[in-house]
């Protein structure tokens, strides 16, 4: 692959913050001076253990160890090449770059499977919404999304296309475009009959594109479009992509790539059941909406929504399957983050979309700012479902359920609300209600604690190899505080030279020699770029663990001898342990004249060494 010229690489890094990119993947919060945390997106966790200095310009999680410079994140985040994530990161910052570099960079990469895939991804979305807004065939679907409210304009954002009914279309547009023919049969497009032959999996439907958080388009769900000539007997409403390389419907979330932006803002999401729903909310100016993929929420899903939010709104359907699904999430959301949540709820079972096309774009701004209830007041009419609360034995069953879920309420002004209406609706005395909300809680404090030794963690949905950290020894820790001492205060290197002292362990001379080699081109040391200088993965992750020690700023000069005598001592004893083996070798050979040598020379460094310990 050509080499990006540093240059380049060094405007690129150097007009970059990397706090505003991982903000972009990561919900970040300051932690005093320039330094940010967050839940790292590279394992799971519910107490953030990531860390990124905007003065250094690198990231480090303490849990699962990684690190790096802004181009390592895009690396590790979005399984990009180096090359790739120098012009993702530019494409982010809105960075012109010569397109000859980008062309050569992406050479290699082009004939990969994944990027094949996508490629005909691309193609597909591109060529489904010309069909849409160019031609006859298209026309009566466009007609049909224009009076459903869409303007032209949001279904040109989000390249919404028709599939046309001749099944044989997809493929011969990929052979017109000489385009790769390996991965059709795997690419989700198609369905391959008995014979190998393939056929278009969409056809007669408005397609929508579903764009992984890059953007980048992996799949498409498609609307059955019915018309005279073609009926909707026997065909599904809606038909998503099946998962394929590119597609896992677990992981992915709909319009999570335009709403990240918004979300961060805005400091929530909100959660949509279906594709309409989010367009019709972003058409209304609410542009922190996703969907999950026709199905239940995940443990993935809910993860993604943490790293770039605080709070997720539900706003599903307003039938009894919506509320359904809206009291499943709200179970996985409590159990797996520590997200907050509230709740929209639509009359007249409405969806959201029906919501807008009804009352106007106006009422749903409204709703979405000023309608939100609490999971308990959810919870309060989800249990009414069903029941018949003018009989007396459910109407108490009912209000030992709803206690039941009171005892998760932290608030206790919201508690002592709720008490309040429970007593009022059903005539029972406040004082009544507290008591058995006391009972509950004493109830279940007794369970946990009787559980606790046989306590089961609940299986995670991915597993990371822990990080071991080894306790390190005395000397590794003096050899690590003099090199952050070499990192961060101009002038060290030279009075460090001074000094006929190496560092013992051969990671961290090296780390040093190859630092030393640094400032031979470089006027001043800057970790990011350093980090692009070494070839070595272990020794990048070493200067992130130095370059995020908590010590103090300034170094004095009782510490710099105190770090040379600890050095001097163990290089000294490294070598009178290496003279000793010599001499031992020496005399079980008979070789008296070396044994005695040998011995002069441990005689000799015994000496040096109690004169650096006084």
């Amino acid at each position: 692959m050509a080499r990006i010229p540093e240059q380049v690489i060094d405007d690129i890094r150097s007009r970059t913050n990397i706090v505003e990119i991982i903000g972009q993947y990561v919900q970040l919060k300051k932690s005093g001076g320039h330094n940010y945390t967050g839940l790292c997106p590279f394992h799971n966790e519910k107490t953030p253990s990531f860390s990124v200095a905007e003065d250094k310009q690198f990231y480090h999680c303490f849990g699962c160890g990684r690190g790096g410079n802004v181009f390592r994140f895009m690396e590790e985040i979005e399984g990009l090449s180096f090359s790739e994530a120098v012009f993702r990161v530019a494409e982010i910052e809105q960075i012109p770059v010569d397109e000859r570099f980008q062309q050569k960079s992406f050479e290699s990469s082009d004939s990969s499977k994944t990027k094949q895939l996508i490629t005909l991804h691309e193609k597909a979305a591109e060529v489904y919404h010309h069909l849409l807004m160019n031609t006859a065939m298209g026309e009566a679907a466009l007609n049909y999304l224009l009076k459903r409210g869409l303007t032209e304009e949001l279904i040109t954002e989000y390249e919404i296309g028709f599939a046309p009914a001749q099944r044989e279309f997809l493929e011969k547009v990929f052979q017109n475009e000489e385009l790769s023919m390996g991965p059709l049969a795997d690419s989700g497009l198609f369905v391959q009959r008995d014979d190998g032959s393939l056929l278009d999996r969409f056809y007669q439907r408005i397609v929508f594109p579903i764009r992984n958080p890059q953007g980048k388009t992996i799949g498409f769900s498609g609307r059955w479009f019915e018309t005279e000539d073609f009926s909707a007997e026997n065909q599904a409403k809606y038909l998503n992509s099946p998962e394929t390389e590119i597609f896992n419907k677990r992981e992915i979330l709909f319009n999570l790539d335009k709403a990240r932006g918004a979300i961060r803002k805005e400091g929530e999401t909100i959660l949509f059941e279906g594709f309409m729903d989010v367009l019709a909310a972003w058409q209304s100016g609410i542009q922190n909406g996703i969907a999950t993929m026709g199905t239940s929420l995940t443990h993935q899903q809910v993860a993604a929504i943490e790293r770039l939010s605080s709070s997720v709104v539900f706003a599903y359907d307003g039938d009894n399957a919506g509320i359904e699904a809206t009291n499943r999430g709200i179970d996985l959301v409590k159990e797996v983050s520590s997200l907050n949540i509230a709740i929209l709820s639509f009359p007249e079972r409405l969806d959201p979309d029906d919501y807008i096309r009804k009352y106007g774009a106006e009422a749903f701004v409204k709703l979405a700012k000023h309608g939100r209830e609490t999971v308990f007041s959810f919870r309060m009419a989800y249990h009414r479902l069903n029941r018949n609360l003018a009989n007396d034995k459910e109407q108490l069953d009912y209000l030992d359920m709803i206690l039941e879920e009171l005892v998760a309420v932290d608030s206790l002004i919201e508690q002592d609300r709720y008490l309040t209406q429970l007593s009022t609706e059903f005539k029972v005395s406040r004082e009544a209600l507290q008591q058995q909300l006391r009972q509950i809680k004493q109830q279940n404090r007794q369970q946990r604690l009787a559980n606790r030794p046989n306590a089961i963690e609940p299986p995670q949905e991915v597993y990371t190899e822990p990080v071991i950290h080894r306790k390190k020894t005395q000397i590794e820790k003096a050899e690590e505080l003099l090199l952050y001492r070499l990192f961060n205060e101009e002038g060290f290197n030279q009075r460090f030279k001074n000094y006929p002292v190496n560092f013992p362990h051969e990671n961290y001379q090296e780390l040093y020699l190859l630092f030393d080699t640094y400032l031979a081109t470089e006027v001043t040391f800057d970790v990011a770029r350093f980090l692009d200088f070494l070839q070595k993965e272990e020794l990048r992750q070493l200067v992130i663990q130095i370059a995020s020690l908590n010590v103090p700023k300034e170094s004095n000069e009782q510490e710099l001898q105190d770090l040379l005598r600890m050095l001097q001592k163990s290089t000294l004893l490294e070598e009178i342990q290496a003279k000793r083996l010599q001499q031992q070798m020496a005399s079980q050979t008979g070789n008296q004249q070396l044994e005695l040598e040998l011995a002069i020379e441990i005689i000799n460094l015994t000496k040096q060494l109690k004169a650096v310990a006084q």
